[in-house]
C-alpha cells in the first residue's frame, strides 16, 4: 500500500460477525489502520476488551444499562463513552476518522450510515439493509455529497471488483452467486421439521446468526438483489441467482460483448473486509489461496424458489419498488428473530414476509420518513402475526 498516513476506522457493529473479522485485519495491518469507534449494541464486554485493546477515541453502547459497566470499565482511559440509539448518529458526525465500517446488522444501521454519508465519509457497507430499505435515498446523498459506498457483502465486493477499469463498458447482467445454504436440495416436507441449530449450520461460511438462517432461507441472497441494484445502478431484469454450493466464485458480470469477469477466492470474510477498508490498494496476506489442483469441480444450478420462497418474494419486491422491500425486511427481521427464539417454525419465516408484503399499505416514492413507518407498521403488523 502506498506511503500514507494511517487510515482512521469506525467500526459501527465492533462485536458482531463483521466488526470482529474487520478487527482481525486492522490488528494485522496496524501499520495501516487504527481504531477510532467503536459501537455495540449488547455485548457489553466483548466491546470493553476491544475498546482497551484498540484503544479508540470513542465507544457506544446501545443498551443504555450497560453504559455504567462500560463507562467503569474504561475510567482512566482515554476513550469517550456515550450510549443510546442517538449516540450512534451522534459519533457517526465525527470528523475524525476516515471509513465508516457500516456492520450494524438490520434496519438499525440506516441512521448512523446516512449521517457519514452526509458527513461526507467513506463508507465501507457490510449493512445491506440499508440500501434495500432507502436505497433510493443514500444513493443520491452519496452522488451529492461525493461519497464512495464500498461494498463489504463478499458477493457484492466481487461485482465491484469485476468492475475496476470497466467504467466505459456497459453491463449486460450480474451474477449473484448463492451457496444454497444447510437446506440445498430440501423441500418442505423437511423443512417443516428444521430447527434453530440446523439452520444455523452453514456450510461454507461463518457469519451471525440472522445472516445465517438468512442464507438458509435464501431471503439474504433477495435482499442482495435489492442491493446490488442501488449499488450499480441496475434494472431488475439485470440481476440473476446462480446457486454454487462451492462458494469459490463470489459473482460475476456478464458485459454486453458476452465476456464473463468472475471474482474467486476461499469463504472468508475478511478478504471483501480489507479490499473495502484499503481500497484502492490490495493489501498482501498469508492467508489460505485456492488450490484448484484440490477442487473437484465448480457447479452451478437454479435456485428452487418454489421451495425457497423468501428468494421469489425479494424478487416481487425488487421489481415492484416503493417501500415494498422496506416492508420485506422488517417483516423478515421479525421473524427471523421469532424463529431464533423458537416462537416460530422456519417455513413460517416466509408466511410471515408474505402476509405484512399483502397488509401493509404500498407507497410508490417514499420519503425517509415514510420509510420509517412503513419499517414500524411492518414489524408491528408481524409480530401481531407471531403473538409477541
Amino acid at each position: 500500500m502506498a506511503e500514507q498516513q494511517k487510515r482512521r476506522i469506525a467500526i459501527f457493529g465492533s462485536t458482531g460477525s463483521v466488526g470482529t473479522q474487520a478487527l482481525k485485519v486492522i490488528e494485522a495491518n496496524s501499520d495501516i489502520f487504527e481504531v477510532e469507534i467503536l459501537t455495540a449494541q449488547t455485548n457489553d464486554k466483548l466491546l470493553i476488551e476491544q475498546a482497551l485493546q484498540f484503544g479508540p477515541n470513542a465507544v457506544v453502547i446501545g443498551d443504555k444499562q450497560k453504559y455504567a459497566a462500560v463507562k467503569e470499565a474504561l475510567s482512566g482511559k482515554d476513550i469517550k463513552v456515550f450510549c443510546g440509539e442517538d449516540a450512534l448518529e451522534e459519533v457517526a458526525d465525527f470528523d475524525t476518522y476516515d471509513v465508516m465500517l457500516a456492520a450494524i446488522v438490520g434496519f438499525a444501521g440506516l441512521k448512523p450510515t446516512l449521517k457519514a454519508v452526509q458527513n461526507g465519509k467513506v463508507v465501507a457497507l457490510a449493512n445491506k439493509e440499508t440500501l434495500v430499505v432507502a436505497g433510493d435515498i443514500v444513493m443520491q446523498m452519496a452522488v451529492e455529497k461525493r461519497v464512495p459506498i464500498l461494498p463489504v457483502d463478499s458477493e457484492h465486493s466481487a461485482i465491484f471488483q469485476c468492475l475496476v477499469g470497466e467504467t466505459r463498458n456497459k453491463i449486460e447482467k450480474v451474477i449473484l452467486t448463492a451457496s444454497g445454504g444447510p437446506f440445498l436440495g430440501k423441500k418442505p416436507n423437511f423443512l417443516v421439521n428444521v430447527k434453530k441449530h440446523h439452520a444455523l449450520q452453514h456450510p461454507n461460511w461463518n457469519m451471525g446468526a440472522k445472516i445465517t438462517i438468512d442464507s438458509a432461507t435464501l431471503m439474504n441472497k433477495g435482499l442482495e438483489m435489492i442491493e446490488a441494484k442501488w449499488l450499480f445502478n441496475l434494472l431488475p431484469e439485470q440481476i440473476e441467482v446462480v446457486i454454487h454450493p462451492q462458494s469459490i466464485i463470489h459473482s460475476m458480470v456478464q458485459f454486453e460483448d458476452g465476456s464473463i469477469k468472475a471474482q474467486m477466492g476461499l469463504p472468508d470474510m475478511k478478504l471483501p473486509i480489507q479490499y473495502a477498508l484499503g481500497f484502492p490498494y490490495r493489501i498482501p496476506t498469508k492467508d489460505p489461496r485456492v488450490d484448484f489442483k484440490k477442487i473437484a469441480s465448480l457447479t452451478f444450478e437454479e435456485p428452487d424458489i418454489k421451495t425457497f420462497r423468501n428468494l421469489y418474494l425479494a424478487s416481487v419486491a425488487l421489481k415492484k419498488g416503493g417501500n415494498l422491500p422496506c416492508i420485506l425486511n422488517a417483516a423478515n427481521e421479525i421473524a427471523v428473530w421469532a424463529f431464533l427464539n423458537n416462537r416460530i417454525g422456519f417455513l413460517d419465516i416466509t408466511a410471515v414476509v408474505e402476509q405484512c408484503m399483502e397488509k401493509i399499505t404500498y407507497i410508490e416514492k417514499p420519503n425517509l420518513s415514510e420509510y420509517f413507518d412503513s419499517d414500524g407498521e411492518a414489524r408491528n403488523f408481524a409480530a401481531s402475526l407471531i403473538k409477541m
